[in-house]
């Protein structure tokens, strides 16, 4: 049942690449299958194809679900493969509660809430959560989430800051256009909106300052939110940076660690043929030595 197990977990590890032919099977599959779901909830969406198509779309799922539950309920029995999951309980417990589990879990959650009667639209947004599978596979992805998981202290101060700055800012313009314009600056709640458009410079044009000092203060903040969310842009390819120079350092020092290796193997058989070369000359003196003992006249 172990040796079962542990062919369960290494063919549903994404880990290694898929270093065999039926964990390359089972990863193309599988993201195959998720890729197919996402593209069937996005069509489902147009009315009169989910009313042409309504059995396919139905299959589809049906068929996802099982495959997707079936995935679900192996990794969990096999995770206790993992040295971090060892123990048969607690190990899945905890195991449950990691992030692509939790993923896993999104993927087959709403088909079976549907059978409680769920709202059936909301579940069908909650679907999408299944392409997030797709993450478990994709190197760059998971290059992405060791990156933000590394500049995570200093993305969480860049987040303060910037909700600090749009407390400031909406506070200031509600003070300063709530009379001129109480329908769109009547709270600063309200004001809110027009503070993270105009921070993050999308500018909707929906509501913004008639007010000269408004106006002065609208031009202001949206230079100050060109440099804010810049921040989190420069801390994440800093962070790319990183992680690729050493991913390059380590590339080169196993190759330095590889030479190192067939210098040594050259030289053990460079040692090697000089000790065979010494003891063939030795056995050929050795023969002369024997033959001129027996050719010398008694």
């Amino acid at each position: 049942m172990s040796s079962f197990r542990y062919f369960v977990h290494r063919a549903l590890d994404a880990e290694d690449g898929g270093s065999s032919t039926v964990e390359r099977f089972t990863d193309t599959l599988l993201i195959s299958l998720v890729l197919l779901n996402t593209v069937a909830v996005i069509m489902e969406s147009v009315p009169h194809l989910y009313q042409q198509y309504r059995s396919w779309f139905t299959g589809i799922e049906i068929i996802s679900v099982y495959v997707f539950t079936l995935e679900y309920v192996a990794r969990v029995w096999s995770a206790v493969e993992d040295r971090r999951f060892r123990h048969p309980i607690s190990g899945r417990l905890r195991f449950a509660f990691t992030p692509f589990a939790l993923i896993d879990l999104l993927a087959i959650l709403p088909f079976y809430l549907t059978l409680g009667g769920f709202d059936l639209r909301f579940l069908r947004v909650v679907r999408l959560f299944r392409v997030l599978k797709v993450t478990r596979y994709v190197k760059a992805l998971r290059l992405i989430q060791k990156v933000v998981r590394r500049k995570r202290p200093e993305l969480l101060v860049t987040v303060g800051v910037i909700a600090v700055m749009l407390i400031l800012v909406s506070s200031m313009m509600y003070y300063v256009e709530s009379e001129a314009q109480p329908d769109k600056f009547g709270s600063i709640p309200e004001t809110m909106w027009w503070g993270v458009a105009t921070l993050t410079t999308v500018g909707y044009g929906d509501v913004y300052p008639i007010t000269p000092l408004g106006k002065i203060l609208s031009s202001l903040i949206a230079v100050l939110g060109l440099g804010l969310f810049a921040i989190p842009t420069g801390l994440l390819a800093s962070g790319f940076t990183e992680h690729v120079t050493e991913q390059h350092a380590l590339e080169l020092t196993d190759i330095d660690k590889e030479r190192d290796s067939l210098k040594l193997e050259i030289n053990l058989l460079r040692n090697q043929l000089a000790m065979k070369d010494q003891l063939i000359a030795a056995k050929d003196e050795t023969i002369s030595l024997l033959r001129g003992g027996y050719n010398r006249p008694n």
